[in-house]
């Protein structure tokens, strides 16, 4: 297992060891100790999975109190995924990173907590899935808008199915200080 860093301070690119042969394959998706030295030692408390149409997309989302890491992954079709650093003092504060996950080059990112995350989907289908470092909390929920142009992302899509929810939220420059996680170093 390959643990990569990224230009983002917590964000880990994952690449499993996968066995190949004439049935199919094997891989682990999540082994602690390979996580632990990994540089990711945070306990996962929930699993959660999606399964989204093409032109979906999902996101920006994070909780903030009780911000959740995130290790995700893609079992069924192609996303472009993007994580956020929303952590309020960061030197990469306000910057993001994105990549393709797939069924196919089966690798993970950790998100780690004070990170936007969202994704859009690119295949017919896609099967999301993802381990929380904290369980979900309604209240916490929050979000940036996924096209807000202070991130510069570059999303494979200009008009996606969006939920109401993720319509409607704002750029993060209006979010205030309160709102957002603190970073620490």
């Amino acid at each position: 297992m390959k643990f990569r860093e990224t230009d983002l301070k917590g964000l880990l690119l994952i690449e499993p060891d996968v066995l190949d042969d004439s049935r199919g394959f094997f891989l682990e998706l999540y082994h602690a100790g390979k996580y632990a030295e990994g540089r990711i030692p945070e306990r996962f408390v929930q699993d959660n999975f999606s399964r989204s149409v093409r032109h979906t997309l999902r996101g920006l989302h994070y909780q903030h109190p009780n911000a959740q890491g995130k290790l995700v992954t893609v079992v069924e079709g192609v996303t472009f995924d993007v994580a956020v650093d929303i952590r309020v003092g960061s030197p990469t504060f306000g910057k993001s990173y994105g990549l393709e996950l797939s069924a196919e080059n089966k690798r993970l990112l950790y998100v780690p907590p004070g990170f936007a995350h969202g994704f859009y989907v690119l295949s017919d289908h896609a099967g999301f899935l993802y381990k929380c470092t904290h369980f979900y909390s309604p209240k916490d929920e929050r979000g940036i808008l996924w096209n807000d142009p202070d991130l510069g992302i570059r999303w494979p899509v200009s008009d996606p199915l969006l939920s109401p929810k993720d319509q409607a939220y704002r750029r993060l420059a209006e979010m205030m200080d309160a709102e957002l996680p603190l970073y620490k170093g």
